[in-house]
């Protein structure tokens, strides 16, 4: 079946637009306003779709559904918001094509999932292409703060954990009903955490606030609300590696809206995308005789 295939292309183009969304949103948002007015506008988007399916979860999935919401959709938002005051869109998501490399290690160690010796040799072919991305970016930015990279670091360990329990426990319903259920137990407390940012005071008087915002909406439908259910979608046809492989194709559009933006582009950054396709691809050879 070739269409994980296309999920992976969708959500590659989604995605890696979202950091360039992101930094647009902190122009005129805090990163605390920014992480919980993204998951209070994915939370209204899904509702607003997806509130049927969700009697499809039984009293087994809640607590799955619980805690793949708080890892996967809850703090990410803020630590990625956090990290990119310091580090660029494009360091940042090359960061995040670490998220393959913690499937393996979390599935192995939590989950009992096996990884073939081919999974694990496109992951690390993967990490491959994109440290040299790293190098090539970091001779663009040398100013970068990469400590602050430590938390998108723990954001890629929340992601592993999510598409791991998905595949382990929450195949037999729809992608629909666990991305409404993981935002039933996020959107309270990321109303909460807007409200104390002083956002409804400010958004009125600010046009700088309300054009951030609007960046934010759209990052929120397409780069949170869709994507999470297409995302959640390819865990359950395809293997949770495959799955999480998409962080290594993320980059490359990345790296295509900084030359949009007047970025140099150069051999060195279109061989390091080469080596990253290349990893996906052994990363899904697994279950192709399946």
């Amino acid at each position: 079946m070739h269409n994980k295939w296309v999920y992976l292309v969708i959500l590659s183009i989604i995605w890696g637009s979202s950091f360039i969304l992101m930094k647009k949103g902190l122009v005129g948002l805090t990163d605390y306003q920014l992480g919980s007015l993204r998951i209070v506008l994915t939370s209204l988007f899904l509702f607003s779709v997806g509130f049927k399916s969700i009697k499809q979860i039984q009293k087994k999935h809640w607590k799955w559904i619980a805690i793949s919401g708080f890892v996967s959709s809850f703090f990410p938002p803020f630590l990625f918001a956090m990290a990119q005051n310091y580090i660029d869109s494009a360091v940042a998501s090359i960061l995040n094509s670490l998220t393959p490399l913690a499937t393996v290690i979390v599935g192995a160690l939590l989950f009992k999932i096996v990884s073939s010796k081919r999974q694990i040799l496109g992951v690390f072919i993967g990490l491959l292409g994109t440290l040299l991305l790293i190098w090539v970016g970091a001779n663009f930015n040398g100013t970068n703060n990469h400590l602050y990279g430590l938390l998108i670091i723990i954001a890629t360990i929340g992601y592993a954990l999510n598409v791991n329990i998905i595949k382990k426990y929450l195949t037999d319903i729809s992608a629909l009903s666990v991305t409404t259920g993981n935002f039933l137990f996020i959107f309270l407390p990321g109303l909460v955490v807007l409200y104390f940012t002083g956002f409804f005071e400010n958004i009125l008087h600010s046009r700088e606030m309300q054009i951030s915002s609007a960046y934010i909406a759209i990052l929120a439908l397409f780069g949170t609300a869709i994507s999470k259910v297409l995302f959640n979608k390819m865990i359950q046809i395809s293997t949770p590696v495959f799955a999480s492989s998409v962080t290594y194709t993320m980059p490359i559009v990345a790296v295509l809206w900084g030359i949009i933006d007047g970025e140099q582009f150069g051999v060195l950054q279109l061989v390091a995308a080469l080596i990253i396709l290349f990893g996906v691809y052994l990363s899904n050879k697994r279950t192709e005789k399946k």
